[in-house]
């Protein structure tokens, strides 16, 4: 499809022909765009569609195999991140923050570049130098302030206030507002667009379409490492955009249930921690999918750790079919059959250096071992039945799951469960950050799952998500139930009036 006319804006940055290639795949493949001053850009694509690749690339974390990288018509290949930031001024802000918690907003700003009077620290330059980049941006933070005792938002302006003391000229965001609350994110949003008025170019990568329909003046589409289509924003639509990633039609649909589930499985009574949860309550039957509403803060994901072990019970009980279970510790979780798809798979779900088959097998050990030694083909039979019963895309069982897309690390945490057999399957945020054609393969593992008895907590701060999946919603508010809602009198604005407190 032919690249819309963009409004006459010089060219700032333009790849050619960029090609990289990894064993068994092709990860970009003839990748021609141009990015003008001053624009709103965003990129959107499958899991996997070279999104990630092409960040690296530009940023000089990698080297394309073959094209060229222009900035401002002049060939730059082969320069390195340093190079990237403070020659060209291309930054880029990741979902993983590159901060250091111990250190002041000032000192982060100016790491590696510190002001000094003679050999020493001028700190008060820094900070009032601080200060100055902080209002340029519109925003009123003390610049002594420790990174770590900032909300994710605010450590994300600082990252955007760093990248602006670099001077710079292109930066991207990589998935902004998957941490973000509602309010949060029209902050970053109005930054943005400051941003944009400073004459800085944006690239903004997001599977949130409203956002990029909401902030972008033109979107670009990657499939299978190919670069499919270039489109003014306000010329083209959500279904469009989608058909276009996918090469398929699909809607964001939810599966249809049939039944009602009545048998309990999982029953909280009481439960409470000393840092947040009071006096929680409630029953999941077999082959229900129990969603759990409410706002950052809510203590959904401390319930869930608290079920899993992973946090302390200060009182209460937990029962499985009937029968009190103590769980002090994730082990025991496993032993009883519960397992746990975490809100932050980097961190709490996926070993980063270990194989796809490892981490597959990873809780199950116990099944595939025999006498203390791990039966390698039991191993190996296991990791390829859930790579394929999952779809999960890697050219081996071998691969270093680091390596793969966010939805496929996804479904290997999921395979990681399904194969311990696991009865009760806490699911937090699952489809953050994840493309459109991966979320609906997710939503249909879980009804598949809550099909065959399983019992599901279905944790989501997508409403539609929420609504489109769950066969009641639980909503909580500052470590309460504030209300529960049946699936066919559950809308938006109950739960979000729940969600509130009132």
């Amino acid at each position: 499809m032919e690249e819309t006319d963009m409004n006459k804006q010089p060219i700032l940055l333009s790849t050619r022909n960029i090609v990289k290639l990894y064993p068994g795949v092709k990860a970009l493949d003839q990748i021609n765009l141009d990015f003008h001053t001053g624009e709103i850009h965003a990129i959107c694509g499958e899991n996997g569609a070279g999104k990630s690749t092409f960040i690296k690339v530009l940023t000089g974390a990698i080297q394309a195999d073959n094209g060229s990288i222009e900035i401002d018509g002049i060939p730059r290949n082969g320069y390195s991140p340093h190079e990237a930031t403070f020659r060209f001024g291309i930054s880029a802000i990741y979902q993983e923050l590159n901060l250091i918690p111990a250190l002041s907003i000032a000192e982060n700003l100016f790491l590696g570049k510190e002001i000094r009077k003679k050999i020493f620290l001028d700190s008060r330059a820094m900070n009032n130098k601080a200060k100055d980049i902080l209002l340029s941006l519109g925003i009123d933070l003390d610049p002594r302030t420790p990174v770590g005792s900032l909300t994710v938002a605010y450590q994300q302006i600082v990252e955007i206030a760093k990248a602006t003391s670099y001077n710079a000229r292109l930066l991207i965001m990589d998935e902004p507002s998957a941490p973000l609350t509602t309010h949060e994110v029209e902050k970053l949003f109005s930054l943005v667009r400051k941003l944009k008025e400073q004459g800085i170019t944006i690239i903004y990568i997001s599977h949130r379409l409203s956002e990029i329909f909401e902030l972008s003046d033109r979107v670009t589409v990657f499939r299978d490492g190919k670069h499919i289509s270039t489109l003014q924003t306000s010329e083209t639509t959500k279904n469009e955009l989608i058909r276009i990633m996918v090469d398929r039609k699909l809607l964001e649909t939810y599966p249809t249930r049939i039944g009602t589930p009545t048998i309990p499985l999982l029953e909280v009574q009481h439960l409470s921690t000393t840092s947040l949860l009071k006096d929680i309550s409630f029953t999941l039957s077999e082959g229900e999918i129990l969603g759990f509403g409410g706002l950052v803060g809510a203590g959904r994901t401390e319930l869930a750790r608290a079920i899993y072990g992973a946090d302390l019970i200060s009182s209460g009980k937990i029962l499985i079919r009937n029968h009190p279970v103590k769980i002090n510790h994730p082990q025991q979780a496993v032993s009883f059959h519960i397992g746990l798809i975490p809100e932050d798979r980097k961190q709490h779900g996926i070993i980063s250096e270990l194989s796809v088959k490892e981490n597959i097998s990873f809780s199950s050990f116990r099944k595939i071992s025999k006498l203390g030694l791990i039966r390698i083909k039991l191993l190996e039979k296991t990791a390829v039945q859930m790579i394929k019963l999952l779809r999960i895309v890697t050219h081996s069982p071998n691969k270093k799951v680091k390596e793969l897309s966010g939805g496929n690390q996804q479904k290997v945490i999921l395979a990681r469960w399904l194969a311990t057999d696991c009865d009760i399957i806490l699911f937090d945020e699952p489809t953050r950050g994840i493309d459109v054609g991966a979320k609906q393969e997710i939503y249909e593992l879980i009804m598949e799952l809550a099909s065959q008895g399983k019992g599901i907590i279905f944790i989501s701060s997508e409403m539609p998500e929420l609504l489109g999946m769950s066969d009641r919603i639980i909503v909580m508010h500052e470590g309460v139930i504030t209300g529960e809602l049946n699936k066919a009198d559950a809308t938006q604005n109950k739960v979000l009036h729940l969600a509130s407190g009132e």
